[in-house]
């Protein structure tokens, strides 16, 4: 992780060089991270490159839908069983285009699993401008309201 974008990072046990806040979670939970328990939208891509250089996808063309949030899910359910709940964060900034593959992804989980098995919850931050004396919500708003 370049520390000039990410400022401090966490290293987990196994040497894996992450965000910060997945330093929270480890001791939040009390539960031990690993490189496993972090995923880059670099890694999600190597793993597609992969998997269509091994001829996984039958010379079919690669798409973001259904293949890279396919990728993701799977990410995401991983190692899971067992468990009772999972906490996945997304991170980035609302609009971004970076980002639509992981929202995605999890829209796709909501669907399949259903509102009594998965809870989203989305903060965004709602900046107070003093200049304008008013609170800036467009990111939010941007989110929250179908386009």
């Amino acid at each position: 992780m370049n520390p000039t974008q990410h400022r401090e990072v966490f290293v987990t046990e196994d040497g894996a060089e992450t965000d910060l806040d997945l330093g929270h979670y480890e001791r939040f939970t009390g539960i031990k991270a690993t490189k496993d328990d972090n995923i880059t939208t670099g890694k999600i891509y190597n793993e597609l490159l992969k998997k269509e250089r091994r001829g996984d996808y039958l010379g079919k063309t690669v798409q973001v839908i259904p293949h890279v949030t396919d990728l993701i899910k799977s990410f995401i359910f991983n190692g899971t069983e067992g468990l009772d709940f999972v906490i996945c964060e997304i991170g980035g900034t609302v609009g971004d285009i970076e980002s639509q593959p992981f929202l995605e992804a999890i829209r796709q989980v909501n669907y399949t699993l259903g509102k009594q098995r998965v809870i989203l919850i989305h903060l965004t931050l709602i900046p107070y401008l003093t200049a304008a004396q008013e609170l800036n919500i467009k990111t939010t708003r941007y989110y929250i309201m179908p386009q």
